[in-house]
């Protein structure tokens, strides 16, 4: 295949091959986004006590049915974030715009917690979508790609608690995802989970990496990154990829819940403070090197041996569907 890529390609793997998909932030947004980068070393903690201290008072009711993101909020603040993009809920612009607005939703919201799912009875999410990528308009991947990232600050970095209700299959970006969260609990079966990218001759991310090696063990996420192993649920949680198996999407969404209800008793303030002082090295890590990240990812977009490996990839997809 020639020189590795160095981004998730994963729209579907070899687990959901039949389900090929078909194929902005506004200005003021971005200027936002960019001006946060620019933010002293502080900025997290601040933002933390700031949105933090908005917690305590009371969850006013919140209800958003969108076409990709359903987005609702109980009466004891718990929000709980549906993808909905069928087949596979592979994350294109669109979706990923979706989430990054409902993330903002929940966090004005005041919500003491989220959890994330799927309306998928299978999968919980394929990864990015490789329509995104295979012959891009630059301008829209640019934004493909710095949505994904801010997708990633918003959940990975949030103020309020987080849990991923994982109720299907998934590889590489639904599982960047769920690493996202605080706690996972996924669905007992023949799902899988994992970052799988080297199989197609990829390299994750350095941020996909951190997440990763902020969630299982530094030796456990090297051997699973090089041989892109993607996990049966029960190794999942023997190497504490997920903390609990579900015997469905409910029961998943209720174990979720009772990891939240650990908080009702911490300070919601100190409670977050601490959650990002935790997280605080990879943000800061790709903060730094942001825009040396969507420059690399373009780069190998324009690279016509990354855009032969992709036409392959796709056309062996729709072989394999058609059978």
């Amino acid at each position: 295949m020639g020189r590795a890529l160095v981004w998730d390609a994963t729209c579907v793997d070899s687990l959901a091959a039949s389900h090929l998909p078909s194929t902005s932030q506004k200005a003021a947004a971005a200027a936002e986004s960019a001006q946060m980068l620019k933010r002293p070393k502080m900025f997290l903690l601040r933002q933390a006590v700031s949105n933090a201290r908005q917690l305590a008072p009371s969850v006013r009711a919140m209800s958003s049915k969108g076409p990709l993101v359903d987005l609702t909020v109980d009466n004891d603040g718990v929000a709980i974030m549906t993808l909905q993009r069928p087949p596979v809920n592979s994350l294109n612009l669109d979706l990923l715009k979706e989430i990054s607005k409902s993330l903002d939703d929940v966090a004005k919201n005041k919500s003491r917690g989220m959890i994330l799912t799927s309306s998928s009875p299978t999968v919980f999410s394929a990864g990015l979508d490789i329509m995104e990528m295979y012959k891009p308009d630059m301008k829209r991947a640019e934004e493909f790609w710095t949505t994904l990232q801010d997708v990633w600050f918003k959940l990975y970095g949030s103020s309020f608690a987080t849990a991923a209700a994982i109720n299907g299959h998934a590889p590489a970006g639904g599982c960047l995802l769920s690493m996202s969260c605080e706690y996972r609990a996924m669905v007992g079966g023949k799902f899988t989970i994992g970052l799988n990218e080297t199989a197609l001759g990829i390299v994750a991310p350095k941020w996909f990496m951190d997440t990763m090696c902020r969630t299982i063990s530094m030796r456990q996420a090297e051997l699973a990154l090089t041989t892109a192993k993607m996990f049966t649920v029960d190794e999942a949680l023997k190497c504490e990829l997920i903390d609990e198996i579900a015997t469905d999407k409910a029961d998943a969404i209720n174990k979720c819940k009772t990891f939240l209800k650990k908080f009702e008793k911490i300070p919601p303030l100190a409670r977050a403070i601490t959650k990002l002082k935790m997280r605080e090295e990879p943000i800061k890590n790709l903060q730094t090197s942001r825009q040396a990240d969507v420059q690399e990812f373009l780069s190998f977009l324009k690279n016509p041996k990354v855009q032969q490996s992709l036409e392959m990839y796709i056309q062996a997809l729709k072989q394999k569907a058609a059978k």
